[in-house]
């Protein structure tokens, strides 16, 4: 049996390994490249910085595991992994591992590179993982489940592992809250919000609110530095089609040649689409954002500074389900 104390140490290990250019390391991303082409190096240092800096510092894991109680047994937790971006399951991935429970994992085709190589190194330094850890297509006998998926999925998973305790994810999005008084750079910063992972994850901001009477055309003239972004070509197919949809369906839209404002009451849009919508009282709009369970995260340089969606903490939960409690109290 691997101590707490061992767990913290591997997985600060496992943070240099991931900082670091070992030419194992470098393989395994262009081949998480090569395998889904939305995960383009930038998406993938992105998500490894979010990672090592955020989840991966002995202090902070410490800290962390600390204020939780020890499990009294280790059982066996299922996890079934999302792939919209990438390392996306790795903090369940890590609670499971640092409450000493064993994991069975079903990786997403995905992103199905990335986590299995990393797991691979800790056995490799601690050959007790193994015994700890095991990827694995069919997940039945756990004693507790985690799963992620869309909210067709979600039904499945209730289906088949509702009798069990477990955590089961749907659909969410994220919202930014405008005053109008931005500056250049905040506008520039949300940019990071609403394009990094060109808009996959459940931490992208889909839908911004404006005040009444804000013009549309000052946001999209500040996002104008992204204009890049247009050259992915998975990226670009979704801008011509929504554009045609809107054109043939004379929906109004604004702009600036590589995203698409279009006024909806729904929070999720499409990739290459930012959904807009006014308010009058910043209050109110916050307090109705803040029970809508379809709402991950609210950036609006108070709740979440602007681009910084992507970096959550260690006690960030998705869904605002507190894993750790979750898995400590098995």
């Amino acid at each position: 049996m691997i101590s707490t104390k061992e767990r913290i140490d591997l997985l600060v290990q496992l943070g240099e390994y991931m900082k670091s250019g070992n030419e194992a390391w470098l393989e395994i991303k262009e081949r998480a490249r090569n395998r889904n082409a939305w995960f383009d190096a930038e998406s993938i240092n992105m998500a490894v910085q979010g990672i090592t800096s955020r989840f991966l510092e002995e202090e902070l894991l410490t800290e962390w595991v600390n204020s939780y109680p020890a499990p009294k047994h280790s059982v066996k937790v299922g996890i079934v992994m999302a792939g919209n971006i990438p390392l996306v399951g790795f903090h369940d991935f890590l609670c499971g591992f640092i409450t000493g429970h064993s994991l069975f994992i079903k990786l997403s085709s995905k992103d199905d590179v990335l986590l299995r190589h990393l797991v691979d190194k800790l056995i490799e330094w601690q050959p007790a993982v193994a015994e700890q850890v095991t990827f694995a297509e069919n997940l039945k006998g756990c004693d507790a489940y985690i799963a992620t998926g869309s909210n067709n999925t979600a039904r499945y998973f209730e289906q088949y592992f509702g009798k069990y305790p477990n955590i089961i994810r749907r659909n969410r999005t994220s919202v930014a809250v405008l005053t109008g008084n931005e500056s250049e750079n905040d506008l520039l910063q949300l940019g990071k919000d609403i394009f990094s992972y060109y808009g996959l994850g459940c931490r992208n901001v889909t839908k911004v609110f404006l005040p009444e009477g804000y013009d549309v055309r000052v946001l999209l003239d500040g996002l104008r530095p992204y204009g890049d972004i247009i050259h992915h070509h998975k990226y670009k197919h979704n801008y011509d089609y929504y554009l045609a949809i809107y054109l043939l369906n004379k929906v109004p839209y604004h702009t600036n040649d590589f995203l698409l404002m279009v006024e909806n009451k729904e929070p999720f849009s499409a990739v290459s689409v930012l959904h807009y919508g006014f308010y009058t009282d910043k209050a109110e709009l916050l307090e109705c954002l803040q029970t809508d369970d379809n709402i991950q995260c609210i950036v609006d340089n108070v709740n979440i500074p602007y681009g910084q969606s992507q970096f959550p903490a260690l006690t960030d939960y998705a869904d605002d389900i507190d894993t750790m409690m979750f898995l400590s109290a098995l």
